[in-house]
């Protein structure tokens, strides 16, 4: 059975937490990288559907993503506390904030529900277009329903990671992507005797998934002899306020956090919504694509809360300066190669998006192109802005976070975007520049948070 507790003797070389960080990272870095293909394959086949479609689904999904990562804080928050008491060998806290954590997941997604049902006029409201409202519309009021099974696969994934249980975690989420695109390929397009569905089609696929996801995990953490000791689901039902009230506390802000980064994205969707139609599925594409590569700087993140939280339990500073600044140095390594490659070939990255048939093809690559070009330039700010925040969550320091991060993108990043894309004239690009700006903002704040933090390293 897998050791789930911290080694007595932590690694002391570069070289040690390299491999230890990667050992833990590469499944939840796969595992991420999975997820976001099945967001990928939903966008290629609404491409092929119809620019339209693919302008609502981008709109629409990005709406519920946002609303997702608002609600997400709460199973943020149960990966570095489990992280922590499992240094500590306290198993019943472990229960205790899993199983709370998964309430206030269910709790969120009963009292969101209604925004999704009545997207349509607040979307209109947001200046869209009314065909893609009215679309968009369709797809949240289905997707919606997949918001709380979402949620609580989020406070499972965070739970098994904080016990080093990722390659469960990565498998599920392979295995989920070939499903997505076979029901997508059904019910999108009508194949397969099914009804085409167009973007309905696409929403049910991704609620289907994201039970099944739901159900193997919970199988997984109830059922395995190495987990069971947890009795994650025993008495579910009973009410543990103390442990409630702690994931609240911690899981809050880092919602709000994730919201404020994540709205700087859909705020820029809906003000390129303004722009035009076109330019929004340019958009779609360019962002999944800077998405994709940034899920790798993702899982690095979950993995140094893990191993910065463990550090922190078991009190060994000196450990977990070392560990952060290899983390740091892996994600920069892997912005740098993103760099490259965003400039070197932005057509056959965004070609895979389109229809060779696709009218406004020509229009959209040029688009995407001066898009990635933007993209390039916030590679580094982007990849350390998630790294700061995986370390301060590691020690279970997210207020402050909180706070520099709303600044950054909502204060800084946000007007940038409108300055430069409306009154400058830069349009897309200068939408995209704004972006740049606030990443780099919070990045710059948000390490200097953590390092400001640190324990003095102790004087031989």
């Amino acid at each position: 059975m897998k050791n789930d507790h911290v080694s007595a003797v932590p690694p002391q070389t570069a070289a040690d937490h390299v491999r230890a960080t990667l050992a833990l990272g590469l499944p939840l870095i796969g595992s991420h990288v999975a997820q976001f293909a099945l967001h990928v394959t939903d966008t290629i086949m609404l491409g092929w559907y119809g620019v339209v479609p693919l302008a609502a689904g981008v709109l629409a999904a990005s709406s519920f993503f946002v609303l997702f990562i608002m609600g997400s804080g709460f199973a943020k928050a149960v990966m570095p506390m489990v992280a922590n008491a499992q240094a500590q060998g306290d198993e019943v806290q472990v229960r205790r904030v899993a199983r709370m954590g998964l309430w206030l997941s269910i709790l969120f997604g009963v009292l969101i529900y209604p925004v999704f049902w009545w997207s349509e006029p607040i979307l209109l409201a947001l200046g869209q277009a009314p065909d893609v409202s009215a679309l968009g519309q369709d797809y949240l009021r289905i997707a919606g329903l997949g918001m709380i099974p979402a949620l609580l696969v989020m406070v499972l994934k965070s739970y098994l990671s904080a016990l080093e249980r990722t390659q469960v975690v990565l498998w599920i989420t392979v295995a989920a992507v070939p499903l997505n695109a076979a029901i997508n390929w059904a019910l999108i397009f009508g194949n397969w005797g099914a009804p085409e569905l167009g973007v309905q089609g696409a929403a049910i696929a991704t609620v289907i998934i994201q039970v099944l996801s739901l159900l193997f995990l919970c199988l997984y953490a109830g059922l395995l002899p190495g987990l069971r000791r947890y009795q994650l689901f025993i008495r579910f039902w009973r009410p543990d306020w103390a442990a409630f009230g702690a994931v609240f506390r911690l899981g809050w802000p880092m919602g709000l956090t994730g919201l404020a980064e994540s709205g700087l994205f859909q705020a820029s969707a809906l003000m390129m919504g303004w722009i035009g139609t076109v330019e929004l599925a340019a958009h779609g594409i360019a962002l999944e694509i800077t998405a994709l590569t940034f899920m790798v700087h993702v899982g690095l993140s979950n993995a140094v809360t893990v191993r910065t939280g463990r550090f922190a339990g078991a009190g060994d500073y000196a450990a977990m300066r070392l560990g952060a600044k290899v983390a740091i140095g892996l994600s920069l390594a892997v912005a740098g190669l993103t760099v490259v490659l965003f400039l070197t070939l932005p057509a056959p990255l965004i070609s895979v998006f389109l229809d060779p048939a696709e009218p406004a093809r020509a229009t959209i690559l040029l688009v995407g192109a001066a898009l990635l070009a933007c993209a390039a330039l916030f590679q580094l700010a982007d990849s350390m802005q998630v790294m700061a925040l995986g370390l301060l969550a590691g020690v279970q320091d997210t207020r402050v976070p909180m706070i520099y991060a709303a600044i950054s993108y909502w204060l800084i990043g946000i007007p940038a975007s409108y300055v430069l894309a409306f009154p400058l004239g830069f349009g897309a690009v200068g939408l995209w520049l704004g972006l740049v700006i606030g990443l780099a903002c919070a990045a710059v704040s948000l390490m200097a948070r953590f390092w400001a933090r640190m324990p003095a390293a102790p004087v031989v």
